[in-house]
Parts: structure tokens; sequence; C-alpha cells
């Protein structure tokens, strides 16, 4: 019978070595959640998404009714023989999603996109709210 040697924190120390701590019981789903930076500047509202070796045939960019909505999808290399010897994996293949309600409207049929090193650039003008000429007089009515 062999002896284990007693290791009481292993299971901590793994717990706090995974990036999603926070969940370490359950497993990885295949999606991931790419850093995104949103700006503003006077004309348009401006969206940079970090999303590294993606196609950007198969990245898709929509904006309905004030949500920006980045969704992609990387292809995973499948290997034929595990001989690399991992000691770590964490670069993932995959999907990911990204919505997010935009702070003012935009022109949804202006909106430009480029791809370059890795970084999505998504530049959305923004729409123009007319101020109503009109004034409505409401009546206020008094609760008994």
């Amino acid at each position: 019978m062999a002896i284990i040697p007693r290791q009481p924190f292993s299971d901590m120390e793994r717990f706090f070595e995974d990036n999603d701590w926070l969940l370490p019981v359950l497993p990885h789903l295949g999606a991931m959640k790419p850093a995104m930076d949103v700006y503003e500047t006077e004309k348009d509202v401006i969206a940079e998404v970090n999303i590294p070796d993606f196609d950007p045939e198969k990245v898709d960019v929509a904006v309905k009714d004030g949500v920006l909505k980045i969704s992609g999808k990387m292809d995973e290399k499948k290997e034929e023989k595990d001989d690399k010897g991992y000691w770590r994996k964490e670069i993932r293949k995959g999907s990911f999603e990204r919505l997010m309600r935009l702070p003012v409207a935009v022109k949804e049929d202006a909106i430009d996109a480029t791809y370059e090193k890795g970084v999505l650039k998504i530049v959305m003008p923004k729409a123009e709210i007319k101020p109503t000429t009109s004034r409505v007089k409401i009546k206020i009515k008094e609760s008994k």
C-alpha cells in the first residue's frame, strides 16, 4: 500500500489559482466574456472589444432597441495525438456573447466596425434627438 503525503492546503491553492474562483465547482461551459470598453465622444458611442485570434467573418455585431450585441465563435483545433504534456492549459477556445444597453440612442443603420490586432472597434454615431416644440399642459387631480 502506497503512502500518500498529506497536503492540507492543496485544495485551497487550486481554489485560488483558478481564474474564476468564485465558481470553482462548475466546469467551463465553453463560453467566455471578452473585455469591453465603451466610451462616448461628442458625435459617437465607441465600443472596443478584446477578441484576439477571432476570424472577423465569424463575429456578429448588431444593435437593436438600444442594445449592442456582439457574438462570435472560434473553431477549436482538435489534436490528433495528446503529446504536448500540458502542465497548465488556460487558453480557451469557443464562443462568446456580450450584450450592453447603450447610454444614448444611436443611428443603427450607420454603425461601422473594424478589427485590428485582436481588438474589435465599433463606432456608433449618436442619433439626434430633437426636443419637442409643443408644450402639453398636464392637469393634476387632487386625491381625496
